[in-house]
């Protein structure tokens, strides 16, 4: 069965190029931890500050997001979180200037915004775009792209950061280049996808449809983004901790821990036009738990999993996505997906991954995510069960 048709092909190519800029700018977050303590002195808790703020950006803006999108449109939707990335990337040039944690904060925190509007309008517009039969497929497939800019990321900018750069030129860049990409998404005609209840949709069948399952995938992908990007963000942190590498060994496996992720989502994707997403997503989950389990207990295996970790997490997030939405349409279906897109704010635990590590308990800290990814495995539990009714 195809991903897509001839119709919406170019929509399709277009928008799954924002994937990998908000890949490319969020996985910049987990070498800058190590780049900020080193240039300002400051602890893994404080230097968790720069995920904690990002991601609240998401928490506060993707409600305001998936009204802006209902009310304007996706493609409205993705030029001005496009506008909004450059804005945070270019104020990054001033606030290097000024020289303090707080400015590169705020700078964030615009970026935040405007991933959040990228990710409200990209996410469930790559779902509408052929047959709802190969959604969940097609979402991993695009989603493969933000592995790509993930992988490159921790090589390109980590080696630049720990090399002596200034933070502020990598962001300069990719301000430049969202810029040429808004250009482009303001020309370009985005087909608003018509659906069964694209006008009108029911207030039983809101509140029926987002009380239930609904509110158990919001859970499930919450948890997800806990588990996600805390293991991303502690990753350099842990391995020079515990002297397994030195900074620029550790954001090169990181990149190569991200190349795996990504190869893993075309692989998903791939899959699961044979599998059910479901029973594809219940056994990604268990291998995940397993891999966080033989972390904790530590060991020469712990690095090992770790990288493992990274195939089994791959499928999570545009899976959780696509199922949580299944049976919605219209105007219920993008308020829905800007309340996942509330989701990353799980990206905060971190900050408690860094208290503990603080202490000296530098492999406790992978707790958390071990319980992020059982509520993911309880949840596909739950979705395989649905698919026998």
């Amino acid at each position: 069965m195809k991903l897509t048709t001839r119709r919406y092909l170019l929509p399709f190519l277009l928008v799954t190029s924002l994937f990998f800029l908000w890949g490319f700018a969020r996985s910049i977050l987990d070498v800058a931890n190590q780049h900020f303590r080193d240039e300002m002195h400051i602890s893994i808790t404080q230097s968790s500050w720069i995920q904690v703020i990002t991601f609240l950006a998401y928490f506060v803006s993707a409600v305001p997001a998936g009204w802006f999108i209902a009310r304007w449109g996706y493609r409205r939707g993705v030029v001005t979180g496009l506008l909004l990335f450059a804005l945070g990337a270019f104020l990054f040039v001033p606030g290097q200037q000024l020289g303090t944690f707080q400015a590169f904060i705020a700078c964030l925190f615009i970026i935040g915004v405007g991933l959040a509007f990228l990710e409200t309008s990209a996410n469930p517009y790559v779902t509408e775009l052929g047959d709802p039969e190969t959604a969940t497929s097609r979402l991993n497939m695009a989603q493969s792209f933000n592995g790509l800019g993930s992988m490159l990321a921790p090589a390109l900018v980590g080696g630049f950061l720990f090399s002596g750069g200034d933070i502020s030129v990598p962001y300069l860049v990719m301000g430049c280049v969202v810029v040429a990409v808004a250009l482009v998404f303001s020309r370009v005609h985005l087909p608003e996808v018509p659906t069964a209840a694209s006008t009108e949709v029911s207030s039983s069948t809101l509140e029926g449809r987002l009380s239930t399952y609904f509110y158990i995938g919001l859970a499930a992908l919450l948890a997800y983004e806990v588990a996600e990007i805390s293991i991303n963000s502690y990753f350099v942190l842990f391995l020079t901790g515990k002297g397994y590498a030195d900074k620029v060994e550790a954001s090169q496996l990181l990149s190569l821990a991200l190349g795996i992720f990504m190869v893993g989502r075309f692989a998903g994707a791939w899959l699961m036009q044979r599998i059910r997403p479901a029973r594809v997503l219940l056994g990604c989950a268990a291998g995940s738990v397993v891999c966080m389990l033989i972390i904790l207990l530590g060991g020469e295996w712990a690095t090992y999993a770790l990288m493992a970790n990274f195939a089994c997490e791959s499928i999570m997030f545009p899976t959780i996505f696509s199922l949580s939405l299944e049976g919605l349409e219209g105007r219920a279906k993008k308020r829905a997906s800007s309340l996942l897109m509330m989701t990353p704010v799980g990206g905060c635990a971190f900050l408690f991954m860094g208290l503990i590590a603080d202490e000296g308990f530098l492999t406790l800290p992978f707790i958390i995510p071990l319980v992020g990814f059982v509520w993911v495995l309880l949840f596909a539990l739950k979705s395989v069960k649905n698919t026998h009714h």
